[in-house]
């Protein structure tokens, strides 16, 4: 059966990987797991339910709501139907709910739980469209979910959904995708069923998905990236567990012991955190054995570029030490992959090294979402690169300023209701503009330098590149967030948000003890460790990129602070207006 709809996965599974764990997720501390027979089952009912509703083939519906399996029965629901989904992030500010509930129209929204539901109190006489609230939990004065479908259950119309399914094509519009955007109201991406499942079947064979593997699902659903990599799992057949919490990553790997988790840069950096503050603890033979372990990473080069006495010494130390930070992630990863950001080249080559294979892939929701990614395969890996081009889709660099260039299958239908948004970034040849910089490495691997909007000049008229300053500046495990400043200014400085976890270790390994946390982040100890880091990294930078004056700030850029979007990319401008003082406090000084 060839797969041209998202909803045709469910068939092709049902036939291939029909299993009693197709899905899961924790309820009051125990995984709920739902077969292939329950996930079909739910889908069609929700179907039938939105049907009796009134709704009709192109009406909208949104889903607020933490990754569950009710998430995806509601999705697929939909599908089935014709009826269009919007998801939105939970954390969203009222003001952009507001937006896209009215922008969309949504006439029915799915929410995960009372702190969701007093959001849409909050603005409800706003809200002329909405007409029906269903939540997932047990909500005071809203329907909940098991009562939307009790009856359809088992009454399932089957003969009306299989004419409404045969009349839905793969050009039509699956979903809307508000992106979180760094400025401006969000704008709804317009995806279609064939852009899924075009890069779905493009990037089908870039790890060895099998039906028995295990996937730990974190990263939020309302984002493409999520989504795609779930509708990737349920091609394959592989079970897809969602974490409880960013928080429980660990522990949920070890419960599960699964064989592929995705995540962005800031997760992986926590995971390495934790694993260096782990090694900092030992003494003597322990803690050189240990030193060794990541010295050796470090230098580590795929495809057995190192040579054999590297490989032989690499085997030893896996033995002692990389076989125990594999089974602090469940023993059984096949690989993880970083999106959403640059990730370090140097913790690329660690977790690789270390027989947790990282794959550092790049898109957009605008692409849906894979444009290029490292595989597996011998000579498709280069560290500090976001690999290969997918195969049904053309990759250029433009002559002018070098900005990426993109088109292929998996290129949105457009922004909802924006046209001119949309002849903003899609050329009269097709071409998509990406908005980053890159290069192509021995002609084959994609490479991104910055973003276009966010590379700046200094006062010499010399471009600076902050997000490779950025990352340079966070290989300190002392450091939680950075921002590099200085547009227009004689030099480069950043704000700098401690670790102070970290910090706290440090102080208690070596006798050090404050009050209060405020006088940790304004501690000299802490600020001469930051400063020596920062020193060691001028000596690899030109004179015009070298950071002066950074200052650290004590106040965590957060989601519900609004300075950093759901994937945790930087709100730069909401940054800038909010330390407003402090970066005038650098530059005052020549």
């Amino acid at each position: 059966m060839e797969i041209k709809r998202v909803f045709d996965i469910l068939p092709k599974i049902e036939k291939t990987a029909n299993k009693e764990n197709l899905i899961a997720g924790k309820q009051n501390k125990v995984w709920v797991k739902y077969s292939t027979n329950d996930f079909i089952k739910n889908s069609n009912a929700v179907a039938t339910a939105l049907i009796n509703m009134g709704l009709n083939k192109g009406d909208i519906i949104a889903i607020m709501a933490n990754n569950r399996p009710e998430w995806n029965f509601v999705d697929y629901g939909a599908q089935k139907c014709g009826v269009v989904t919007a998801p939105i992030f939970p954390t969203i500010s009222n003001d952009d709910l507001k937006f896209i509930l009215n922008h969309c129209q949504a006439k029915v929204i799915f929410i995960s739980d009372k702190s969701v539901y007093q959001k849409l109190v909050a603005i409800e006489t706003d809200l002329p469209h909405l007409k029906t609230v269903i939540s997932f939990d047990e909500v005071n004065g809203v329907k909940h979910y098991n009562d939307f479908i009790k009856n359809e259950l088992e009454n399932i119309n089957f003969e009306k959904l299989n004419t409404l399914q045969a009349n839905i094509a793969e050009d039509d519009l699956l979903t809307i995708l508000y992106t979180s955007g760094t400025t401006g109201s969000p704008k709804g991406v317009m995806l279609s069923h064939k852009n899924l499942m075009s890069n779905v079947i493009a990037c089908q064979n870039y790890a060895p998905f099998h039906k028995s593997w295990k996937a730990l699902s974190f990263l939020p659903l309302n984002h493409v990236y999520e989504r795609f990599l779930n509708t990737l799992y349920f091609y394959h057949g592989v079970s897809v567990y969602y974490a409880e919490s960013i928080e429980t990553i660990g522990d949920n790997c070890r419960e599960i012991h699964p064989q592929i988790f995705v995540a962005v840069p800031r997760i992986f950096e926590k995971v390495y955190e934790k694993i260096t503050a782990t090694g900092e603890k030992l003494t003597g033979f322990k803690r050189k054995i240990f030193d060794l372990s990541v010295s050796l990473a470090e230098k580590y080069e795929p495809d057995g570029k190192n040579g054999a006495w590297y490989e032989f010494k690499r085997s030893l130390i896996d033995k002692l030490v990389y076989s125990k930070w594999r089974a602090a992630i469940g023993g059984n990863i096949c690989c993880i992959i970083s999106g959403g950001a640059a990730i370090n080249p140097r913790l690329e080559r660690i977790f690789t090294c270390a027989g947790i294979k990282m794959l550092q892939g790049y898109g957009l929701t605008e692409t849906c979402v894979v444009v290029s990614v490292n595989r597996l395969t011998k000579g498709d890996m280069m560290f500090g690169t976001v690999g290969l081009t997918v195969e049904n889709v053309q990759v250029k660099i433009a002559e002018e300023d070098g900005e990426i260039l993109m088109k292929g299958p998996s290129l949105m239908l457009g922004y909802y209701k924006n046209e001119e948004a949309t002849k903003e970034v899609i050329d009269a040849e097709g071409w998509f503009h990406t908005g980053d910089i890159g290069q192509f490495v021995e002609g084959k691997f994609l490479k991104i330098t910055d973003r276009k909007k966010e590379i700046f000049k200094n006062s010499a008229g010399k471009y600076i590149a902050p997000a490779l300053l950025e990352n340079k500046i966070k290989e300190s495990r002392y450091v939680e967030q950075c921002m590099v400043v200085g547009e227009g200014e004689k030099f480069v400085s950043a704000l700098i948000v401690p670790n102070v976890l970290n910090f706290k270790e440090y102080c208690s390994t070596n006798n050090i003890n404050y009050e209060n946390t405020t006088e940790y982040v304004n501690s000299t100890e802490l600020k001469n460790l930051i400063n020596n880091h920062i020193k060691e990294i001028n000596k690899t930078l030109a004179p015009f990129e070298q950071l002066k004056r950074c200052e650290i700030i004590n106040a965590s850029w957060t989601v519900d602070g609004g300075e950093i979007t759901p994937k945790l990319s930087l709100k730069r401008k909401v940054i800038l207006s909010r330390n407003k003082t402090v970066v005038e406090k650098i530059f005052s000084v020549s």
